[in-house]
Formats: C-alpha cells, structure tokens, sequence
C-alpha cells in the first residue's frame, strides 16, 4: 500500500502545434520586408567578413588610445597621445643619426638589438633543433635530458646574465649569452615533442627496409617534424625579443634597451612610450613572420 501510495503518475509532455495565425503574421511581414526593399532600393545583408576583420583591431585601438587619453587628462606625468605623436614624429624624421657612442637614433638601437637576437637566436637554433631531435630519437638521451631541462628551464632569464657577465667579461657577448640560452628551450622541448609524435609504424617500416638513420631523418622525421620545429622556433623568437630589452637595461651601449633606460634618466617619458609601442611592432612583426613560415610548412 505504501508504495502504491507513492507511486506517482508520468504524464507525457504534449506539444501544441503552431497557431494558424503565426504562420499569416510571418508571411505578411516577408511580404511587408519585400515592398520596402523594391520601393526604396534598400536591401539589409551581413558585413563582410574582411570588414569585420579591420573593424575589430580599429576599434581596439581606438579603445586604447581614449583610455590612455582619459588618464593622461586626470593628470600625473603619463603624456597624452598629441604629445607623443609630435614626439615621435621628431625621432623618426632621423632615426639613424649618430652623435657618439651613447647618442644614437631609435633606429641604429632597434638594428643592434635585433642584431643580439639573430646572433643568439641562431646559435641556439643550431644547438637545440638537433638536440631536440636527438632526444625524441632515443629513450635513454630522453632520460638524461628530463631532469636537465625541468631543473633549467623555469629559471628566469635574467639569472642568467652574472654568469655571461662572469665568463665572458663583456656586457654584448653576455646579453647574446643570455638570448642563446632562453631560446634553447622552446626549440628543445617542440622539436622532441615532434619526434614523439610520428606513428610508430612509420619507423617500423623503415626497421623492415633497413634504411639507414640518415634517411630515416630526411624522409620521414624532418617532415614530419617541421610543424612542430618551427612552433618552437616562434616561441623562441618572441622570448628573445622579450629577454633582449631587460638585458641591455642591464648592461647598457647601443640597443632598445639601454635607449629605454637612458630616456627615462633624461625623463622623457614621452620616448619611453614610443619605445613601448616600437618594441611591440617588431615583435609583431618577427612574430606574424614566422606564423606566415609555419602555415607554408604545415600538412593536413
């Protein structure tokens, strides 16, 4: 009796078809919507979808530049965007001038930082693409590698530069010192990944064939791994670029980084800003660059 008592009763759930009137309602206002297009030649149709791609990054930077105005108006020493434009438009009028060691243009600072970069940035390329191939290859280089890299790789970069400073006795060789071992990583870590990712059955065909490990590499690990390799050259590229600034802050002579440091010793927060929006526009564009180089190398 109880559980006839709590037995409750399922009533399937009914759906009412649609009023006769809402299909007369939706037929009039088509008919409403196709007099109005015939009689004033206006026809409603989506955006592009290239005009929506300039539109969203204009108003992102017009949102930008308003908040940027906004605080510059509430006062403090942050100049507003006239300012800097006019300071800008004096800094690029002559960009390459020379007055010294200590007193060159943005643009002779922005080549040697680039120059610092590419130094490093190839020599840990040199080093870290075989190595990561290496280390996907075999298990036991695997296994000697893990902790090295795990210990290593957190380390903020510019621990690093005492010891460039200590072996090498300069601050320019330090700072490429530095670039090389912040780039190593990336390259390492993808380009194993890579090696990992290859189907085994490629390798065992290759075992059947008895082909050499030189072809094993040229045929079927470097294409298949190239994807992979250059994802993790464009991490190492964006970390150089960001490593670069701190370390010549550091250690001074020609480069982005000093000039940052020496405008804000002359207190010309104006040119610290340009300096700002000019590092990030060479960084975007070494890393718009190098997503251009991995699209051309990527197989579906």
């Amino acid at each position: 009796m109880a559980a006839i008592a709590l037995r409750k009763e399922v009533i399937p759930l009914r759906t009412s078809p649609p009023h006769p009137a809402a299909k007369i309602l939706g037929e009039r206002a088509d008919a409403v919507r196709a007099r109005f297009e015939a009689s004033t030649g206006y026809r409603r149709t989506r955006a592009p979808e290239w005009l929506l791609a300039v539109l969203a990054p204009v108003a992102g930077l017009a949102v930008l530049v308003a908040l940027w105005a906004l605080i510059a108006k509430q006062g403090g020493r942050i100049p507003d965007p006239i300012t800097v434009a006019h300071a800008a438009a004096k800094i690029f009028a002559d960009p390459f001038y020379s007055k010294g060691p200590n007193d060159q243009g943005i643009g002779w600072n922005v080549l040697m930082s680039l120059k610092r970069v590419g130094i490093g940035f190839g020599m840990a390329a040199l080093v870290g693409i075989p190595l990561g191939f290496l280390i996907g290859r075999f298990r036991f280089l695997a296994g000697m590698a893990a902790p090295i890299i795990a210990l290593l790789k957190p380390v903020s970069p510019l621990a690093w530069l005492p010891i460039g400073l200590l072996v090498f006795k300069a601050a320019n060789p330090a700072a490429i010192y530095v670039i090389f071992i912040c780039s190593l990583w990336p390259m390492i870590v993808n380009t194993a990944v890579g090696v990992r990712q290859i189907p085994q059955d490629y390798l065992n065909v290759a075992r059947v064939l008895n082909l050499s490990e030189w072809k094993v590499f040229t045929k079927i690990l470097f294409p298949a791994v190239l994807p992979y390799m250059i994802t993790g050259v464009r991490l190492s590229i964006g970390v150089a670029w960001l490593v670069i600034v701190a370390a010549e802050m550091l250690t001074g002579g020609v480069g982005i980084g000093f000039w940052v440091w020496d405008e804000w010793n002359n207190l010309k927060v104006e040119h610290i800003i340009i300096a700002i929006f000019t590092i990030g526009i060479v960084g975007l564009v070494l890393e718009q660059a190098l997503v251009l180089l991995a699209r051309r190398f990527s197989y579906a």
